[in-house]
């Protein structure tokens, strides 16, 4: 029997230290269990390790991603966000391709943040893992800010830590099932 996202590709952005396990390991396996092929990413290849003591393997880096690939970009947080990935020049103009080609893109906990610096979120309502720092990302990127676990807007999908994870996930598969519809 065909699962409801044969023949999407997800990638999924973690920081190369830090990122938080539980927002990797539960979207991912969510998003397998559905039919996505999924692929992991990273500001380099090779392992990364998880704030709670998680391992997982980038298999290529932002630098290497191109839109065209995939039907989906998710990019998950932990600490290790704010340091590897808020300020990724070449994630912006990712997430901004995938935004121009209206294609699914997500964030969870504090890289919301990283969506806001893009540029992707102007007017679009979103949560974040909230701090300071992560709030007046939003503010600054125009982002109508929302304190729910998780917010999606068009074809923007937000969550504001690991406790959404599964309802991030959910979202998401949600919005895909759609776009294989589609195809």
């Amino acid at each position: 029997m065909a699962k409801k996202l044969d023949g999407i590709k997800v990638v999924l952005v973690i920081a190369p230290d830090q990122f938080r396990d539980e927002e990797l390991f539960v979207p991912k396996a969510e998003l397998e269990k559905a039919g996505a092929e999924t692929i992991v990413a990273s500001t380099r290849t090779g392992q990364a390790k998880g704030m709670l003591g998680g391992a997982a393997h980038a298999e290529t880096s932002i630098k290497d991603l191109r839109e065209k690939d995939y039907d989906a970009i998710v990019v998950v947080g932990g600490m290790g966000s704010p340091e590897y990935l808020w300020e990724d020049k070449e994630l912006h103009a990712l997430l901004r391709g995938f935004q121009k080609a209206s294609k699914v893109y997500a964030a969870i906990c504090l890289s919301g943040a990283v969506l806001a610096k893009a540029g992707v979120l102007e007017g679009k309502q979103a949560t974040v893992w909230e701090t300071p720092e992560s709030r007046k990302a939003l503010e600054e990127g125009k982002a109508k800010f929302v304190n729910q676990p998780v917010v999606h807007d068009g074809k923007v999908v937000t969550a504001n830590g690991p406790e959404a994870a599964a309802d991030f996930a959910g979202t998401i598969i949600n919005e895909l099932s759609k776009v294989a519809a589609a195809k």
